[in-house]
C-alpha cells in the first residue's frame, strides 16, 4: 500500500486529467493542497499565505486565476474524482443516489445566483446563494458529484447581472427538481451504475421529477408532506365517462367525483389501525440504536391525474409516527418492488442521512462556502475541488477500513491539539513533527473516523478539541 503523500500525488495526477492543458495542473495541485491544509479561512487569499508566504502575492494571482477564469469542466473534474472514490465504495448493503441542496449565506447582490430564498444553514428565508448535488452513497461512505448553483428567475431574467457574473448564455431558469433530473440523467449516461434515489419532501413532491426517476429506470424513496394527496389502498380514479349515445370523440381521461377523490396522506395515516405500525430499528447511532413506529401501505399518487387516460402504477406510502407523539412525523413515497419488506423500505429511506455529513464535512474542513468571487465560473471551480480534496479523504479511510460509525463531534479547527494516551510531550511533539505535513491533514481525519490518535494508534473518542 503507498503511503499518504504517494497516494495523495497519484491522486492529483489522475485529476489533472480532466484539466485540458498541461500548465494547469499547478493551480489544482496547489488549491487542493491548501484546502488540506489546517487553516480557519479557505478562500484563494490564505491557501496563497500558507501555500508559499515569501510569494504570497504571486501565488495569489495564479491561484485566483486558476479558480475564477481559466477554461477547465468541472463536469470532468468530478468525474474523475467519482471515477477514484467509487471503486472502494461496496454496494453489497445498497447504492445510492442521495438528491439534496444547501444554502450560503450571503451579504449584497453581485454574487452569481444570491437572492432572498430559504437557506437550510440558518433554517429561515435569507439573503443567501443555494446548490443542487447529486450525492453516491453506499452503508459506509458518501460523496457529492454533480453539484450547481440554483439561479433564481430574477438572476435568469436580467442581462447585465447575468453578464457581469459571467453567467452563460445557455443557462436558462430550472427549477431545483428540475437540475436534479438533469443531474441523474448526466450520471445514468456517463455510466453511473443503478442505484436508489433519495430525496427530501422538497423534490419527492415534485411529480414530474419522480416521473424523470422512473424513466431513467431507477426505484426511489423520497419525502412528501403531509398534505400530498394519494389515492387510498383499494381506490382509484373513475374510468373515462362512457360516450354511448354522445357525438364527438369519445372520452379517455380518468375522472373523479363527489365522495370518490384522493385523500391527504396525513389523513390516510390516522385512519390506518394501529397494527399497521410496528417499531424499526434502522441503524446503529453512536450512543444508541435509532428507531420509531412505522406503517407502509400501497397507493397511487393523484396529482392531476384527470388528465390522464390511465391509471399510475401503485407505489408504497411509508408513514413514521414515532411512539406518544400526538400525528404523524414524516411520510415517503417509494417504487420499491411489492414485496419489499417495511424493514427495507424503512432502511432505504433513511439512508438519505449521510448527505448531511457530506455538507458538514465540506463546510467546516475544507471551506466549500468561502469563495470571494461574484462569478459562475468561480463559484463551480471552488466548489469542484473541494469536493476533489474531500474525495480523496472519503477514499483513504475506506481504504483504511473506516469505522461505519459516524462521529458528531465538530471538525474545523484553526490547528490541531491532541488528546494522546501516550502523554502530553509525545502529543507536543507529534504536532511538531507533522502540522506542516499533509500526512497530518490526512491522518487526522481518518483518525477521527476510526477513532484512533493519528500517530500512536491508541483509542481515543475526544481526539481533537477547538
Amino acid at each position: 500500500m503507498m503511503d499518504l503523500e504517494t497516494s495523495f500525488k497519484a491522486y492529483l495526477a489522475h485529476l489533472c486529467e480532466a484539466l485540458g492543458h498541461n500548465d494547469r495542473e499547478s493551480g489544482l495541485r496547489g488549491y487542493c493542497q491548501g484546502l488540506m491544509l489546517p487553516i480557519r479561512r479557505k478562500s484563494v487569499e490564505p491557501l496563497a499565505a500558507h501555500l508559499e508566504p515569501e510569494h504570497a502575492g504571486a501565488r495569489h494571482q495564479s491561484l485566483h486565476h486558476f479558480v475564477a477564469k481559466s477554461e477547465w469542466s468541472d463536469e470532468a473534474l468530478l468525474e474523475q474524482v467519482r471515477r477514484w472514490v467509487l471503486p472502494h465504495m461496496d454496494p453489497t448493503g445498497g447504492l445510492y443516489w442521495t438528491i439534496d441542496d444547501t444554502g450560503f449565506p450571503k451579504k449584497g447582490e453581485h454574487s452569481v445566483g444570491v437572492a432572498r430564498q430559504y437557506c437550510g444553514q440558518l433554517g429561515k428565508q435569507d439573503n443567501c446563494q443555494v446548490a443542487v448535488s447529486l450525492s453516491v452513497a453506499t452503508a459506509e461512505a458518501s460523496l457529492p458529484v454533480p453539484y450547481r448553483l440554483y439561479l433564481p428567475r430574477e438572476w435568469c431574467d436580467a442581462p447585465e447581472r447575468r453578464q457581469k457574473a459571467g453567467v452563460s448564455e445557455q443557462i436558462e431558469f430550472a427549477t431545483k427538481p428540475e437540475i436534479a433530473a438533469g443531474q441523474l440523467r448526466e450520471a445514468r449516461q456517463s455510466g453511473a451504475p443503478d442505484g436508489f434515489v433519495l430525496a427530501d419532501a422538497g423534490y419527492g413532491d415534485d411529480t414530474s421529477f419522480r416521473e424523470a426517476v422512473s424513466e431513467l429506470g431507477l426505484q426511489y424513496a423520497v419525502g412528501i408532506r403531509s398534505n400530498t394527496r394519494v389515492w387510498a389502498p383499494g381506490t382509484a380514479p373513475l374510468p373515462p365517462e362512457p360516450s354511448a349515445g354522445k357525438s364527438g370523440q369519445p372520452r379517455s381521461l380518468l375522472r373523479r367525483a363527489p365522495g370518490h377523490e384522493p385523500i391527504g396522506v396525513k389523513d390516510l395515516a390516522l385512519t390506518l389501525d394501529a397494527s399497521h405500525y410496528r417499531t424499526v430499528i434502522w441503524r446503529e447511532g453512536t450512543c444508541t440504536a435509532l428507531s420509531s413506529r412505522f406503517a407502509a401501505v400501497r397507493v397511487r399518487a393523484s396529482h392531476r391525474d384527470y388528465w390522464r387516460p390511465t391509471l399510475r402504477e401503485e407505489e408504497w406510502l411509508l408513514i413514521e409516527w414515532p411512539e406518544g407523539d400526538a400525528e404523524p412525523l414524516k411520510y415517503w413515497l417509494s417504487t420499491l418492488p411489492l414485496d419489499t419488506t417495511l424493514e427495507r423500505l424503512v432502511h432505504v429511506a433513511r439512508m438519505r442521512w449521510r448527505i448531511e455529513r457530506d455538507y458538514q464535512d465540506l463546510k467546516q474542513e475544507f471551506g466549500l462556502g468561502h469563495f470571494e468571487g461574484r462569478g459562475w465560473r468561480g463559484f463551480h471551480h471552488h466548489a469542484s475541488l473541494c469536493i476533489a480534496a474531500y474525495g480523496f479523504l472519503v477514499a483513504q479511510r475506506l481504504i483504511q477500513g473506516g469505522s461505519k460509525k459516524t462521529l458528531r463531534s465538530a471538525i474545523h479547527l484553526p490547528y490541531p491539539r491532541i488528546t494522546c494516551h501516550a502523554g502530553p510531550q509525545r502529543a507536543q511533539r507529534h504536532v511538531a513533527d507533522s502540522i506542516t505535513t499533509l500526512r497530518w491533514r490526512i491522518a487526522a481525519y481518518i483518525a477521527r473516523r476510526l477513532q484512533r490518535c493519528p500517530f500512536c494508534s491508541a483509542s481515543n473518542t475526544d481526539l481533537l478539541t477547538q
